[in-house]
């Protein structure tokens, strides 16, 4: 990244009521983030509260089926069940360093409003979560969650009601308390530097993964890393010390919804086209005439519009693979793990499982998956579809 850019795409796009607001936060965070100070709370509250190291774990039986050593990144086994509780907290403290007194968050599965909620709860800072009337359904356990935590949850009623449009609403809060509200965003996505904030907090799966990689390889690198992406902070944590290390591959499955040629889609590196959404230059889902064609997936995590910057420009160099993975694929990979490994992932999670059977391994292949959530939330999508199974 130079200047807020991953190549052409990333920057700070922002309405001029937030300007002061963008650049003050770019100009503090990396002198709080990287302070001692800051690196030891949140390192103390990564290990005793959240229950990191999160585990590497060898699947012996999906390792069998797909021919390669084949190891999950237990993120599901954080505490909120993902990995957005890693971001969460260190946004909030990041806040409080600030001195910003109120919390703001948008969210779609629901997992990233929850652990804003739990580290606000934990913090005593009021705080208030924009959700898309249609995931409010949804994941009704998760707004639940949400208001037993204290915070206040706001469903968005407008476009397909969905994260683009919790987004929306959470932007236009922002810009009517810019002085002493601090938005904490779900994903890689967004103005500069949220991009490059989500990406270092993130940061702790891939540095784990090398320690633990030694433990039971004797090598700090796999051959193939594996992760679901949608705004993309799973994704950027599961890669971001291999980023420049040759000799991983990378590969990334994207919502494909009822297939990328079927007008029902959320696979933005396939279908979208240079554009800006919610204040970063990326690839969108849009017409000729730059409107935001409305995403679809049976994921609520995965259904965006537009993808975070830095994998648009993995994806445009060729660096990272990016497959579509439409719903009853994800389905299906998601039955079978919980038949083999006893583990019921997230639907988000689910489109990385189903990369799988897409791809070809070498028996000594050290391939590392991040299962990025667990799937309480979706049992209701599970049970209406265990037909697919």
């Amino acid at each position: 990244m130079k200047d807020g850019y991953y190549g052409r795409f990333g920057g700070a796009y922002v309405p001029e009521i937030l300007y002061a607001t963008v650049e003050n936060l770019r100009q503090t965070y990396l002198p709080i983030i990287e302070s001692a100070e800051f690196q030891k709370e949140y390192h103390a509250l990564l290990r005793d509260y959240v229950g990191r190291p999160s585990p590497l774990y060898l699947a012996k039986r999906m390792s069998e089926r797909y021919g390669c050593k084949l190891y999950l990144k237990r993120e599901d086994l954080n505490h909120t069940g993902a990995h957005k509780i890693n971001n969460a907290i260190g946004q909030v403290l990041l806040a409080r360093q600030m001195g910003k007194r109120r919390i703001i968050a948008e969210t779609g599965a629901g997992q990233h409003g929850v652990a804003t909620a739990t580290v606000c709860a934990l913090m005593d800072m009021p705080c208030r979560v924009y959700m898309g009337a249609t995931d409010v359904a949804r994941q009704h356990v998760n707004v639940e969650r949400m208001r037993m935590l204290g915070a206040e949850v706001y469903p968005v009623e407008s476009g397909n009601k969905t994260l683009k449009d919790a987004t929306n609403e959470a932007i236009r809060d922002w810009c009517c308390h810019p002085s002493d509200t601090f938005y904490v965003i779900g994903s890689t996505v967004g103005p500069h530097p949220y991009p490059d904030l989500v990406a270092r907090l993130q940061s702790v799966i891939s540095s784990e993964i090398k320690e633990q990689l030694v433990e039971h390889e004797g090598r700090d690198y796999p051959d193939v890393l594996m992760a679901c992406v949608g705004g993309g902070s799973n994704a950027a944590g599961t890669i971001y010390h291999y980023i420049n290390d040759q000799r991983v591959r990378i590969f990334l499955g994207e919502a494909g919804g009822h297939g990328i040629d079927s007008g029902e889609t959320a696979a933005t590196i396939h279908c979208g086209t240079l554009g800006i959404i919610h204040g970063a230059r990326t690839l969108v889902m849009q017409t000729e005439d730059g409107q935001i064609t409305e995403p679809y997936s049976i994921s609520a995590g995965l259904d965006y519009p537009g993808i975070g910057p830095l994998h648009a420009h993995l994806a445009e160099t060729g660096r990272a693979t990016v497959m579509a993975i439409n719903d009853d694929e994800a389905l299906k990979a998601a039955f079978e793990l919980t038949r083999l490994e006893g583990i019921i992932p997230a639907l988000e999670s689910a489109h990385a499982l189903a990369m799988l059977p897409k791809m070809e391994f070498k028996k000594d292949d050290v391939v590392v998956l991040t299962v990025s959530g667990r799937g309480d939330k979706d049992l209701g999508t599970y049970l209406r579809n265990a037909d697919k199974a």
